[in-house]
């Protein structure tokens, strides 16, 4: 009797387990490369959608349009499965037109996209493939054109209005434009993921969790052409006094990019961010905090811990008028005390900032902080720093900054250059 119990649970568990896994080639997909597989990946995904069950990718290429995720849902990319995003344009657009004559960013589709989720998984060991190839080209003419322009184009990955989101063990790449980008979303984990694309893609950022809060993004490798990681707080939140809050990024790997940044968007506040055991390699910035009078709030209570950094231009970043002065950033920003005047109340303030045991070695400027004649940058204490640059630390427009045993080695002159700041403990 108890064999019989035995094998009647074992056939009700293993006819369960089918009934919840959706292989995509199930449903027709090809996974060929060649034939789209658009309508049996959708299909799959529908079927999947509110079960908790998981849409199957087997080894393959499987080239696709635009897809939705319903909510419950695991997508398994087993190893060897690429999902190719399609080449054209058009499958991209809202509307039929000429795409480099759009309004905006909105008049694309991402290429996979969860709206109002909970409990959805993106894993595996394959392949997320954006194809930017087609699309970077134009964008960085424009660029040239425009210093700091950045040509309205979809993004790869985005989830909005999302609870208990995760994404681990994936590779993403060659996206259009930002690689993935939660947003007002609550509950997010990203952990040992790859985001791969050419250094100077223009605009290809890796991870930009945007409103967002409960958020750790642990043991990911990034190399792309733009910002590793931006922490975006675009607008305020009702009933919230920050908009991101409680973030934390460690253990990862960030090779090229404009390094882990704040910003520049920080409007709806952004408070309790950590940054701890990350290395940098070949970054235009490392830890940056960025701003801009008009796009400005309240950023409070960050940490960066146990951070080295070799090759990279500069170190640290804080400015509250990034667009005139940051590495990598080539826009031509108004004047600063131009730009104040029409900015209101969305002035940058940062504060209550910790960098402990960091390392690094930089290509130009050891660091920069650059608050606002009528907004220093407060409380801010740098402990255990070793920097060696060419080019001298610049604080200007800050208070109550404290050092202890930092050490700055430059090529000539004076390892700091200060102006309008207060520093205690000046090595």
């Amino acid at each position: 009797m108890n064999l019989l119990v035995t094998l009647i649970l074992f056939l009700t568990m293993t006819i369960a387990t089918q009934a919840s896994t959706f292989n995509v080639r199930d449903f027709g997909a090809k996974g060929d490369g060649i034939n789209f597989d658009s309508d049996s990946i959708q299909k799959a995904l529908n079927a999947c959608a509110g079960t908790g069950g998981a849409v199957l990718f087997p080894a393959g290429t499987y080239l696709s349009k635009p897809l939705e995720i319903g909510t419950k849902s695991t997508v398994l990319l087993e190893k060897g499965a690429v999902l190719k995003a399609s080449p054209h344009h058009a499958d991209w657009m809202k509307s039929p037109g000429d795409w480099l004559k759009v309004k905006g960013n909105s008049d694309f589709i991402p290429f996979i996209r969860g709206v109002h989720l909970q409990d959805v998984t993106i894993t595996g060991e394959g392949i997320i493939d954006g194809g930017g190839e087609v699309w970077w080209g134009e964008a960085e003419k424009a660029r040239q054109i425009k210093p700091g322009y950045t040509l309205p184009r979809p993004n790869l990955v985005v989830f909005k209005d999302c609870r208990n989101l995760k994404l681990e063990n994936i590779t993403l790449r060659n996206s259009p434009k930002f690689h993935l980008v939660p947003t007002d979303c609550d509950g997010v984990v990203i952990s040992n993921v790859t985001i791969l694309a050419p250094e100077r893609a223009a605009n290809t950022d890796a991870i930009d969790p945007s409103n967002c809060r409960n958020v750790l993004i642990t043991h990911c490798r990034i190399d792309v052409g733009d910002d590793n990681v931006a922490i975006k707080a675009g607008h305020p939140v009702e009933g919230r006094s920050f908009a991101c809050e409680e973030i934390t990024v460690s253990d990862c790997t960030f090779l090229h990019g404009h390094g882990m940044s704040i910003g520049s968007e920080t409007a709806g506040g952004v408070h309790h961010v950590k940054v701890k055991n990350c290395t940098f390699e070949n970054t235009d910035n490392g830890i940056r905090i960025k701003s801009n009078p008009g796009k400005g709030g309240l950023v409070e209570d960050i940490t960066y811990e146990d951070i080295t950094m070799k090759n990279v231009n500069p170190a640290i970043t804080m400015t509250c008028s990034y667009a005139s002065n940051s590495s990598g950033d080539k826009s031509q920003a108004k004047p600063v005390l131009q730009s104040l005047k029409n900015s209101g109340d969305s002035i940058p303030k940062f504060r209550k900032i910790r960098i402990t045991n960091l390392s690094a070695t930089c290509q130009k400027s050891a660091g920069k902080i650059l608050g606002l004649p009528d907004s220093l940058i407060s409380d801010v204490l740098l402990e255990n720093v070793k920097i060696s640059a060419p080019e001298p630390f610049v604080i200007e427009n800050a208070t109550d900054i404290r050092m202890s045993n930092v050490s700055i080695t430059i090529g000539n002159g004076k390892p700091f250059q200060l102006k309008n700041a207060t520093v205690l403990g000046l090595p």
